[in-house]
């Protein structure tokens, strides 16, 4: 049976798939911050979310108060936009090889079944509506689908055939309209949920979005229409609902070809995503890589002054109107600045996420204003004429495609490292890395580089030989972390200094391992060696540990890459932090500190090390990790400018390394880095590998 029954699909009312399985499960918000039987964790990170949401909320757009300085600015923003979808470089436009498959009839208009090829092997497949007589050149609207799946018998037929009377109505009404599938939901079924549910993480080190490829394909979609004879190509419009609203606005904010834009129900503010938690009912294809730190009331901005509705309904679970209303708001204030007040629009209907009718004859009414000049009555209801098969453009799949992998494609990778090329430019290779990590990767940092505050938690407890003393450190505004330090001296040996970073089973085991010191201090490996070590455990770790639900867990991660940050990129940030706590305390001596960490701490202990001065020795045991970013860690658009084995030649520059790992590659993997190491003249011992332990 339809994934979406035919009876169904022919009333207007059709709640999109993707919305459905998050309706029905409802939202899980860490921002309820009056709710005290929360974990630490759970209260701390909802906190630090309202704080650095409202950092961000309408930036960089706020700024903006003279027109001059917007007009200087808006080309590096428009360029920011596509480097944030992954569109910069911009893809060659290669031959779109339109190929028409088949025709349908309706009442007063046709449809060409087409498909074509935004870049080689990537299809796209889509229905033209015509108007059945066409005189001279006609306006033309694309548009871009929502999330609704039509499946029968295991075939997809595509968003298309759910959206078809949107198309038809534009026929009937004097327009050229190209629907298109969408790449999760087309008749080739590529990916949207990435992070959301295939745990494909690596998607934020490769600066990958399939927000991006729903742009291009929509540019490219623009490309064919202004190719056809019939179409007016100064008379460009677009619009779509739910997701296929969100692809209005990256069309419009992107391609000034768009003379008017009705993105329906596709976009709301950082506010809603991060704090009330709405982002957890949308897949990955709504959000660009958030480089940036950019809220959202900038899509907007970028569309003006060319006409634009804003359209929603007023309870709308995922675009709330609040939110819609800040987005509104934000936009009529850059419309001012244009003087151009008339060609903004907001549309509000009644109800929750739905393709009302309400919804439909507002865009259509806006439309044929802007692209016609009509301003008549809307007398005729969009309706559907066909059944899915009838639409439907392949017999066949192609083999060439690579819908189903272009994330693997899209953006552009890190070239492997050439250590004789390295060698000879060293210092050049090493700042356009530390230039990228700067400004691309860890862009989410705080700016503030100052010491961080140290807090002593209770008094110093002394056990035999060994001092025990615990504090709080908080590396930025709305974290607090754990930070114990446990001093031991035996018969006046020389004291080594050893930080430790811990994940929160590591925390768990020093608990234990306290606990059993307080009962018999003369048995812990403590009180046998001159040591001070410091133990901490980043965010999300130890005390700090927020939900065990992994769902949730998913959820807070995807809040973080909104925010134009990750939780791995904001522990290397926490790690950082606690060496500078260290450096703070009375009884930290002026001796060589090495710094030890282990599993998925072990990278994040590598980086953070690349800001630290002074380290005497780096021993991180990487287990069965292979020294790829693909197994993390993770960090917005790492994978575009290095890998993690580039890190650990600029790591071994600064101090000595020792990694200890059990995967079967780490050879191959550090030949490059070792060849760079020994061109450069550097110590043999300066980058050890310790194998199968």
């Amino acid at each position: 049976m339809f994934a979406i029954s035919h009876k169904l699909a022919t009333i207007p009312r059709v709640i999109a798939y993707a919305v459905l399985p998050f309706i029905v499960v409802g939202f899980v918000s860490v921002a309820a911050a009056d709710q005290p039987e929360k974990p630490n964790g759970d209260q701390m990170i909802a906190d630090y979310f309202r704080i650095e949401t409202a950092k961000l909320t309408n930036q960089p757009l706020a700024r903006y108060t003279e027109q001059a300085t917007w007009e200087h600015d808006r080309p590096e923003l428009v360029r920011q936009l596509h480097e944030m979808l992954g569109l910069d470089p911009l893809p060659e436009k290669t031959d779109l090889k339109m190929t028409i498959t088949g025709k349908v009839e309706g009442p007063g208009f046709t449809v060409e079944k087409l498909h074509f090829q935004s870049r080689p092997g990537l299809y796209v497949t889509g229905n033209l509506y015509k108007p059945e007589k066409i005189e001279g050149k006609l306006p033309a609207i694309l548009y871009v689908c929502g999330h609704a799946r039509v499946v029968k018998d295991g075939v997809s037929y595509g968003g298309k055939t759910n959206y078809q009377h949107h198309g038809a109505w534009f026929a009937r009404h004097g327009f050229i309209c190209l629907t298109i599938d969408t790449l999760q939901l087309g008749e080739i079924e590529g990916i949207h949920h990435g992070t959301y549910r295939y745990d494909r993480w690596w998607w934020n080190n490769r600066g990958y979005s399939p927000a991006g490829v729903e742009a291009w394909n929509s540019i490219r979609a623009l490309d064919l229409l202004t190719s056809l004879p019939e179409v007016d190509a100064e008379n460009l419009g677009v619009t779509g609902r739910s997701g296929g609203g969100a692809y209005s606005w990256w069309l419009a904010a992107l391609d000034e070809r768009v003379k008017a834009a009705v993105p329906v129900a596709g976009v709301t503010d950082l506010h809603n995503h991060v704090v009330d938690g709405v982002v957890e009912g949308h897949c990955d294809c709504m959000f660009w890589v958030n480089t940036y730190r950019w809220d959202y009331t900038m899509l907007p901005a970028l569309v003006a002054p060319r006409a634009l509705m804003i359209s929603n309904t007023d309870t709308d679970p995922i675009f709330p109107l609040d939110g819609v209303n800040r987005v509104f708001f934000a936009a009529r204030d850059m419309y001012r600045l244009h003087d151009a007040q008339k060609k903004l629009a907001l549309n509000i209907g009644p109800g929750g996420h739905l393709d009302i009718q309400e919804l439909q004859i507002a865009a259509f009414h806006w439309l044929r204003n802007q692209l016609q000049g009509e301003s008549g009555p809307i007398d005729v209801v969009a309706e559907k004429f066909f059944e899915p098969e009838q639409l439907k453009v392949f017999d066949k799949i192609p083999g060439d495609e690579i819908n189903t992998e272009i994330d693997e494609h899209f953006v552009p990778k890190a070239e492997p490292l050439d250590a004789e090329y390295a060698a000879q430019n060293w210092e050049t290779v090493k700042q356009v890395w530390i230039s990228k990590l700067d400004s691309h990767v860890f862009g989410g940092w705080p700016k503030d580089r100052s010491l961080p505050r140290v807090t002593p938690e209770g008094e110093a407890e002394t056990h035999g030989s060994v001092k025990v003393a615990k504090y709080v450190y908080r590396p930025q505004e709305g974290i607090e972390l754990p930070l114990v330090s446990i001093r031991s001296s035996v018969d006046g040996a020389p004291i080594k200094q050893q930080l430790m970073v811990l994940d929160h089973e590591g925390w768990q085991a020093l608990e234990v391992d306290l606990a059993k010191l307080s009962e018999n201090p003369d048995q812990s490996t403590w009180s046998k060696n001159s040591v001070h070590k410091l133990y901490i455990a980043p965010r999300g770790h130890g005390p700090t540990r927020w939900s065990s639900d992994e769902r949730k867990r998913i959820q807070i991660r995807r809040r973080f890459m909104l925010l134009g940050q990750t939780w791995d990129a904001m522990q290397v940030w926490d790690i950082r932090q606690g060496v500078m706590a260290w450096r703070t305390l009375p009884d930290t001596e002026a001796l060589p500190l090495s710094v030890s960490a282990k599993g998925n701490m072990a990278p994040l202990a590598l980086y953070a090390s690349l800001y630290l001065d002074g380290l005497s020795h780096l021993d991180l045991d990487f287990g069965d990790h292979d020294l790829t970013h693909r197994s993390g860690p993770i960090f917005l658009n790492v994978s575009r400018y290095l890998e993690l084995t580039d890190a650990v030649v600029m790591a071994a520059e600064r101090a000595p390394l020792t990694i200890h790992s059990t995967h079967d590659d780490v050879e191959k993997r550090l030949a490059a880095p070792r060849q760079l190491a020994n061109l450069m003249g550097w110590p043999e011992d300066r980058i050890e590998v310790k194998t199968g332990e």
